[in-house]
């Protein structure tokens, strides 16, 4: 049975499944469609053209799909949709999509957004993400699945970060980041690899041992990076290998971040 404090405000037009628990003070506008047994704990907005998947927490005082902090914005019709079983601590915040970067803001499922994170505009969130404490991501960027942005952390706009990388804390990443990726320091180099959560998700040791054979290539080997991954997905065939060639190669005009820079 769905269960709304008599102080919370659910505008006309809002969709709210079966079995949601809205608590005090909440606001859920008008366009907002929540999923089956969504939980707002006290004081959360959901605005804007919003959806929510089921089994959802959020948390007091979060925000989400508000209108984005771009200038360039003017009021155009963006939405914001998340998927189902996440959970989103007090104080995040999640800004709707703009024109200009595809008008969607998606969030995938089973994600961790801890206290004071925010997710900007056009930001395309993958599955089981962590984002902790006062980490920020710009708009535009990309977070495949699996992903964990330490505390303190900042992503810059249009930014990718590949699938099971991990950025430690209080860092600064303003180019992609390879799949598997270990980066951290205070303006965000390539360290190595993330072999904790590879054996976390049992990762057989054959790949794990191509994976870091890979990374001393692409640390040490001839040539620029671009042309040491392309010789890298000739020479291995390890699926986790050729899942960062193609991150790599698939997007030969960006930068990236290389290990130790």
């Amino acid at each position: 049975m769905t269960t709304i404090h008599p102080s919370a405000i659910i505008e006309d037009g809002a969709t709210v499944g079966e079995g949601c628990e809205i608590g005090p003070f909440c606001i859920v506008g008008a366009e907002v469609v929540l999923g089956d047994r969504v939980v707002l704990k006290s004081h959360v907005v959901i605005t804007g053209d919003t959806e929510i998947g089921e089994d959802t927490v959020v948390f007091s005082f979060s925000v989400l799909g508000e209108i984005p902090q771009d200038l360039k914005f003017k009021g155009e019709k963006c939405r914001t949709v998340i998927g189902k079983r996440n959970r989103f601590r007090e104080h995040v915040t999640v800004n709707a999509g703009t024109d200009g970067g595809g008008g969607v803001t998606r969030i995938g499922d089973d994600g961790l957004f801890m206290a004071g994170c925010h997710i900007a505009h056009d930001a395309q969130v993958g599955d089981r993400v962590i984002v902790v404490n006062s980490a920020a991501v710009a708009g535009h960027c990309v977070l495949e699945d699996d992903v964990i942005i330490g505390g303190l952390s900042g992503i810059h706009q249009f930014v990718r970060i590949g699938r099971g990388a991990i950025i430690g804390a209080v860092t600064m990443v303003t180019n992609d980041v390879i799949p598997y990726g270990l980066v951290q320091a205070s303006r965000g180099e390539l360290d190595g690899l993330n072999l904790v959560g590879l054996k976390r998700r049992g990762v057989n040791r054959a790949d794990i041992t191509a994976l870091r054979a890979a990374f001393q290539m692409l640390a040490q080997g001839e040539g620029t990076f671009s042309e040491r991954a392309r010789r890298l997905g000739e020479e291995n065939d390890s699926e986790y290998v050729q899942e960062i060639v193609a991150f790599i190669t698939g997007e030969s005009d960006r930068h990236f971040l290389t290990p130790g820079g």
